[in-house]
């Protein structure tokens, strides 16, 4: 009877969420965390990632934070720690956690720090939104950032434009790209403000 009443069975294991506090759009989401936490999940017979999720957020942040569902065989310790081991080497913001909602615990992880840059939209001549490039900004803040931080993702409001960016020192990544902000026609009126 072509299968009917059937369901196709769940494959074992147990879910847990990793949330991560970093500003990323689905696609940045998936190049920076899913894919390389997938590959590793996989290669060590861990499990996997099944899905993500971006939460956003009311002006002025945008995006507020991602989820990453992860179907693990066992919620092992050592499951756990390698899991918050990749995130982290993939560049995982403070304030981010694994949520463990069977055991009811959060395990929070993450060493880097979150800078936005708050792109004026409104209130610049036309001349400026005409003849500025928000892609020779990111070049250039990867460029002054080199070593510090790097350029992750982005948000557009109706007023401003945010440019996410993470590493170990929001001081840092802030000097490396103060002289070229104040510089910058598209960057007048900018604001810069730690988010994690």
């Amino acid at each position: 009877m072509f299968g009917l009443g059937k369901t196709q069975e769940e494959p074992a294991g147990e879910y847990i969420t990793a949330r991560l506090n970093a500003r990323l759009q689905p696609l940045d989401r998936g190049e920076v965390y899913e894919d390389p936490l997938l590959d590793t999940l996989e290669t060590d017979e861990l499990g996997e990632v099944t899905g993500g999720g971006t939460q956003l957020a009311d002006e002025p942040a945008g995006i507020e934070f991602c989820d990453l569902e992860i179907r693990v065989n066992e919620t092992t310790e050592e499951t756990l720690r390698a899991i918050i081991a990749r995130l982290e080497d993939l560049g995982a913001p403070k304030g981010s956690k694994l949520i463990l909602e069977s055991e009811g615990r959060e395990l929070p992880f993450g060493r880097n720090e979150g800078m936005a840059v708050y792109l004026n939209g409104v209130d610049l001549p036309d001349s400026v939104y005409e003849e500025c490039d928000l892609d020779h900004i990111i070049e250039e803040f990867n460029r002054l950032m080199d070593g510090k931080g790097q350029y992750h993702s982005y948000w557009q409001g109706s007023r401003e434009t945010g440019l996410y960016c993470y590493g170990p020192s929001f001081t840092e990544m802030k000097a490396a790209i103060e002289s070229f902000v104040k510089t910058y026609p598209l960057c007048q009126k900018a604001r810069i403000e730690q988010i994690a």
